[in-house]
C-alpha cells in the first residue's frame, strides 16, 4: 500500500498522475481518497448523454472516494460533502487543493 499526499496548491488529478509517473506506478487500485478540496469538478451520468452532466463547484468540500490508475491515468469517483449537509457524487475531473486542504490517496499497485 502506498500513500500519496496531494497538498501542494494545484489540481489533485494532475498531481496524482505526475506523482504516480515519478514513482513508476502505471496501474493501481485507488483504495481510498480522503480529505478536503477548495473546489472541484465532477460529472455524473445523464440518461441521453452520459458525459454531459458536469458540475463545477467553487465551494469547499469534504472528499471521499476510490477508483483506479490505469495506464498512468487516474479514474477517481468521489462523494463531495458540502456545507449544509448536501453531497455531490460522480467522476472527479479536478479538485483544487493547497493550504489547509489536501487529499490523501491510498494506492495498491497491480
Amino acid at each position: 500500500m502506498e500513500l500519496i499526499i496531494l497538498g501542494d496548491k494545484g489540481d489533485a488529478i494532475e498531481a496524482l498522475a505526475a506523482i504516480a509517473k515519478e514513482r513508476g506506478i502505471t496501474n493501481a487500485a485507488v483504495v481510498s481518497v480522503v480529505g478536503a478540496a477548495r473546489s472541484f469538478t465532477v460529472s455524473n451520468m445523464k440518461a441521453g448523454n452520459p458525459r454531459e452532466a458536469v458540475l463545477t463547484s467553487g465551494r469547499l468540500a469534504e472528499v471521499a472516494g476510490n477508483g483506479e490508475i490505469r495506464d498512468g491515468v487516474p479514474n477517481i469517483h468521489v462523494t463531495c460533502g458540502l456545507d449544509g449537509g448536501q453531497a455531490v457524487a460522480g467522476h472527479l475531473h479536478a479538485a483544487e487543493v493547497g493550504g489547509p486542504y489536501s487529499l490523501h490517496v491510498y494506492l495498491q499497485q497491480l
